[in-house]
């Protein structure tokens, strides 16, 4: 599909803004933010900076205006697609239908490789393979893995339980598939960001808890793991920081409307009773980000039930931060560790 032409403008002005000298981008940016211990990266606040001069928010009024405004900066954040990475399109059968999904495979990758389903983010409303392709892209490339990036049901068209169990489902079918594929199937990974880290995370508990197969590892990246409480760092971090509390909640409430238990662990996993025999995971938090506070309890817990867990706070950058691969420098170095511990968890 051809990027329109305001587009391809935008995207050209946010690259001359981040090629500018330090002291000129500071000075668009303003004052360093300093908050919670923390201060700000500057490629961040340039983001912030950009987004509030446009009026863009995850949340456009409706759901349809939501997921054209995601579609659109996509060509705005992401960047130049990363190669060398060969991708097919691979039809995961499901009990409703078909879900589409995309398989990533870096050039010269030999068979036998480890493999990562991939759940994109958008509160399980908005986001969809395209808008993470250069993210699966990244992934891919520098863990060397192949990896299956998956489109599963988004509501309010489908609400909870929708999106997991069709998480389920491409995951078994990635396991049943690997050998097809090139990939190892006792080596499958789960892994996403915001509501895909959700994903991943619910997928690991389910599959553990019903004996397996289970993944080898879990890459969780800033995920949504308690729809029950507001911790600090929703109050902390309400408004200014790309995902609003605002946001959140209206993400909420078309996932889990009213009548749904926000309290079961395939919606929050961090209060699940028992998370002991869960694969390893690193899971990655932005220190400027509402969901900054859960991700953290998540991988204490985990750590308590003996799970071996790999915490790591990108303590001044903000939610979404694995998307904006085309703006700066910091971004992707946040990306280039998720990368390098997904490399580490599926050692070949």
């Amino acid at each position: 599909m051809a990027i329109p032409a305001h587009i391809r403008v935008q995207s050209a002005g946010a690259q001359l803004l981040y090629a500018l000298p330090r002291p000129l981008r500071r000075l668009v940016a303003g004052s360093p933010i300093r908050l919670d211990g923390q201060e700000l990266a500057l490629d961040a606040q340039l983001l912030l900076r950009l987004q509030q001069l446009s009026g863009a928010s995850l949340a456009d009024g409706s759901v349809a205006r939501s997921r054209a405004a995601l579609d659109a900066s996509r060509h705005l954040v992401s960047g130049r697609p990363v190669e060398p990475v060969l991708t097919r399109e691979v039809p995961v059968p499901a009990p409703h239908g078909t879900l589409p999904a995309t398989l990533y495979t870096p050039e010269k990758l030999p068979t036998g490789s480890g493999m990562l389903v991939f759940y994109h983010g958008g509160g399980w409303v908005v986001g969809t393979r395209a808008s993470h392709d250069n993210t699966a892209r990244f992934l891919a490339k520098y863990a060397g893995v192949r990896v299956l990036s998956v489109e599963y049901r988004l509501a309010p068209e489908n609400p909870f339980p929708a999106a997991q169990e069709d998480a389920l489902t491409a995951f078994d079918f990635a396991v049943d598939k690997a050998g097809d594929f090139g990939a190892d199937p006792r080596r499958v990974a789960v892994g996403g960001d915001s509501a895909g880290g959700n994903l991943a995370a619910v997928t690991a508990l389910a599959t553990t808890r019903r004996g397996g197969p289970a993944p080898a590892f879990q890459l969780l990246l800033y995920p949504a793991v308690d729809a029950t409480v507001r911790r600090r760092s929703r109050e902390l971090f309400a408004d200014g920081f790309f995902l609003t509390d605002e946001e959140m909640t209206w993400f909420i409430d078309h996932y889990a409307p009213g009548g749904v238990d926000r309290s079961d662990p395939l919606l929050s996993p961090l209060l699940a009773d028992d998370l002991s025999g869960l694969p390893p995971a690193y899971l990655a938090t932005a220190g400027f980000d509402p969901l900054r506070d859960e991700g953290e309890a998540y991988a204490a817990k985990l750590a308590d039930a003996g799970v071996p867990v790999a915490l790591s706070r990108q303590a001044d950058l903000i939610h979404g931060y694995a998307n904006f691969l085309g703006l700066g420098r910091r971004f992707r170095e946040a990306l280039a560790e998720a990368a390098g511990a997904l490399r580490m968890g599926l050692p070949g």
